[in-house]
């Protein structure tokens, strides 16, 4: 009978024991994934950002210099792609809150956020036909500004990608990968943002 009792008290121990790795490890895949999904807002803060500037800069740009009407049309068009894939509309906001879990979405936003940064290149690369427009304040300071937005995403995914690598280094160590696959996609693995072709230079400034 003791015998008997000792087991199970060895075996009440070991469950106690499993389970309280099991809810520490889900816990820690919590905070993780958490850290993950706040950055990404971070990252998508500073796109939107630059989406806010860009009107003004093109209107600014097109009150002064009587421009190419491709350029606009060409930057008009990359915003639109942009924002579709950020904030225009309820079904392109969930789109971009999946793209850390899903390879489509997150390839989308970044060949549109891509194609923005290639259109205002091309842009600023033709105000360098119009030095007195480059000198004018309401310019200095627009350019000022996207050019501190660019600084700001290139920092911004950096720490998106650093913390979607520490979740996921976690995520798939063992055991936590058992715990991790029990939960299916709440704990799937995080997309990185990876450099494409051009993708790593921010619109030209200089003059």
């Amino acid at each position: 009978m003791k015998q008997a009792l000792f087991v199970l008290a060895g075996v009440l121990i070991l469950v106690v024991v499993v389970a309280a790795a099991g809810i520490s490890t889900y816990n820690r895949l919590v905070t993780l994934d958490q850290a993950v999904d706040q950055q990404w807002a971070q990252v998508e803060n500073v796109y939107q950002r630059r989406l806010d500037l860009v009107p003004n800069l093109v209107e600014t740009v097109r009150g002064a210099a009587n421009f190419e009407r491709d350029t606009f049309i060409q930057v008009a068009e990359a915003r639109s792609r942009a924002q579709s894939v950020t904030g225009g509309g309820a079904q392109a906001a969930i789109g971009a809150a999946n793209a850390p879990e899903d390879p489509a979405a997150m390839s989308q936003f970044q060949a549109a956020q891509d194609q923005l940064s290639s259109a205002l290149g091309r842009l600023i690369v033709v105000v360098e036909r119009y030095p007195e427009l480059s000198a004018t304040q309401n310019f200095r300071d627009l350019q000022a500004q996207l050019e501190g937005t660019e600084n700001r995403i290139t920092v911004e995914r950096m720490r998106y990608n650093e913390a979607a690598r520490e979740f996921n280094t976690t995520r798939n160590r063992f055991p936590t990968t058992l715990i991790a696959d029990m939960f299916g996609d709440r704990f799937a693995e995080k997309m990185y943002f990876r450099a494409t072709a051009g993708a790593d230079k921010p619109p030209a400034v200089q003059f």
